[in-house]
């Protein structure tokens, strides 16, 4: 039996859903995080009930056994919950009003030099089983600066061959058009043949086919983010990259070497897909770094 606040709490998943277009992992997240916060309220305390001592008393819990990053987002998870419950009049006063979350440390991407960018792509060969298919990923990765959620949905029709675009449907249901390079629509190209046949395979063994998918397994069903971020980590082992890459760090690598050549900051925000310029601003404090590097280097009077 659900309590008072778990009602509630599922009012506002379904607004996050269906008015914001927030995508499923998110709004499952959000959950995730009122649900904690729910167990440690009596299940017959309603929501006008709540005030800044359980708030207090939950945040206080965290310490200890999460990151100063996930309090804070947790504490922002209620910080939207209140919001909405105000604004639907729910409840007359906003009890996290004056709480504080934690202090975190500034988050400055990880990226891969430009080098290490061409060794990761050319790491898949020909003893990889589906080397056309993950030459690929790695290069519509690092061409368009996908998230990797981004680009496990994209389905064949979402490409444009002939335009060489790409249609992306990012955080908030937002769509916006992604410009392809060259190389990574001859990787594709390259893969298409390979898709038909795993399609052709599913078929036969009498499964439900997946027609639309950009990319698929090797049982014909559509890739999972897991998997794509197995294979990049995988690849950039073998290319013998330092680091743990990601698919994220293609996405930073991505937005860092378009600054670093001189591409505009709001250019890249759109590329990106970021509501706020500040979320991109991240990336010049990278840029600034490497221009220090090279004047350091060519500047005569550098030292």
């Amino acid at each position: 039996m659900m309590g008072k606040m778990d009602k509630k709490i599922s009012a506002f998943l379904s607004w996050l859903e269906v008015e914001k277009g927030y995508s499923q992992h998110t709004v499952t997240g959000y959950g995730r995080d009122l649900l904690e916060f729910a167990a440690g309220i009596d299940e017959n305390v309603g929501v006008r009930n709540i005030e800044a001592v359980h708030i207090r008393r939950f945040v206080v819990g965290l310490y200890g056994r999460n990151s100063a990053a996930t309090v804070g987002r947790k504490l922002s998870s209620l910080r939207s919950f209140f919001k909405f419950l105000l604004r639907e009049k729910f409840i007359c006063n906003d009890p996290i009003i004056g709480i504080a979350g934690p202090k975190v440390g500034k988050y400055l991407p990880v990226f891969l030099t430009v080098d290490e960018v061409f060794s990761l792509l050319e790491a898949p060969n020909r003893k990889d089983r589906f080397r056309l298919r993950d030459c690929a990923i790695l290069e519509l990765l690092y061409s368009t600066g996908l998230r990797v959620s981004e680009l496990v949905s994209r389905d064949i029709l979402n490409l444009d061959f002939e335009t060489e675009m790409l249609r992306v449907r990012g955080k908030g249901n937002k769509e916006r058009l992604v410009p392809v390079g060259r190389p990574a629509l001859e990787a594709i190209r390259a893969w298409l043949p390979l898709r038909e046949q795993l399609i052709a395979d599913r078929a036969r063994r009498g499964r439900e086919v997946e027609k639309k998918a950009l990319f698929l397994n090797g049982r014909g069903s559509r890739l999972t983010s897991r998997s794509v971020e197995r294979l990049v980590k995988a690849y950039g082992e073998r290319a013998g990259i330092p680091q743990i890459v990601t698919p994220h760090a293609l996405r930073h690598s991505f937005a860092t070497h378009l600054l670093e050549m001189g591409a505009d900051l709001r250019s890249v925000q759109e590329l990106l897909g970021h509501a706020s310029l500040s979320t991109t601003q991240r990336y010049t404090h990278l840029t600034l770094d490497h221009l220090t590097k090279v004047y350091d280097k060519a500047h005569p009077n550098a030292k």
